[in-house]
């Protein structure tokens, strides 16, 4: 069902089906190839093929390495989606990330945008779009006696969390993630510590989109942050005419 699932909406994995059976064909036989080198290689007690078979056909393995590489998926989530142990996901991962890299499927080499500099100025050069946002990772409540116990709690989401800032140009690619800080920080606040209002303010003319929590940076970097108009209520309704 998960097979199916996945292999029938494009948007999952960024492929069509017929490509995905395409480097099923293809790279199939090299990871049977591959695994059965390894096993041979290996001291046995018992013969190649016997014991337990895998619960994880190669057509699995592909796709759950696919989701993980575009959407990030954790290894629990791609565990459940197919019955098996997060283990096997993980096991699965490392052995065909390195097929895929030798089909060609891998990060072009050029120019890595490793901080937030060298993502502002080459958007501002080529005239085009950002958008900006903050994400927030549950976590595992910090021990009891932690002096920043209480830094962890999520004002929006109630619950202890870390936060990231994420900066994607405007076909959503993914541009530059920033350190995380404690989930209790504010949108805001974290953008100004990570230098964002100071490299816009001096920085190329760019546009950046961001939600509601970053209200206040348009002031701040000459218009260069785009925020939704901040509406204070509902407007007062008219009075009722007397009769």
């Amino acid at each position: 069902m998960s097979r199916a699932a996945i292999i029938s909406d494009r948007r999952i994995t960024g492929l069509s089906g017929d490509v995905i059976a395409e480097i099923v064909t293809e790279l199939g036989p090299l990871w049977h190839e591959r695994h059965q080198a390894k096993l041979a290689s290996k001291p046995r007690k018992r013969a190649i093929g016997a014991g337990a078979k895998h619960r994880l056909a190669f057509v699995d393995r592909l796709l759950a390495t696919l989701v993980h590489l575009r959407h990030a998926t954790t290894h629990d989530v791609l565990a459940c989606w197919f019955g098996v142990d997060r283990s096997t996901i993980t096991r699965a991962i490392a052995e065909v990330r390195p097929l895929l890299a030798e089909r060609g499927c891998t990060i072009s080499p050029g120019v890595r945008l490793r901080t937030l500099a060298e993502v502002i100025y080459p958007l501002g050069a080529d005239g085009k779009t950002g958008i900006v946002d903050g994400t927030e990772i549950r976590v595992r409540r910090p021990a009891a006696g932690r002096k920043d116990r209480e830094a962890f709690i999520s004002g929006k989401n109630k619950q202890n969390a870390v936060k990231t800032m994420v900066v994607t140009d405007g076909d959503g690619r993914v541009l530059f993630c920033s350190p995380t800080s404690p989930g209790s920080c504010a949108d805001i606040t974290h953008a100004r510590q990570l230098g964002l209002v100071q490299l816009l303010a001096d920085g190329p003319a760019v546009e950046i989109l961001a939600d509601a929590g970053y209200q206040g940076l348009g002031a701040q970097t000459g218009g260069r942050v785009v925020t939704p108009l901040h509406r204070a209520g509902p407007p007062p309704r008219p009075p009722r005419a007397h009769e």
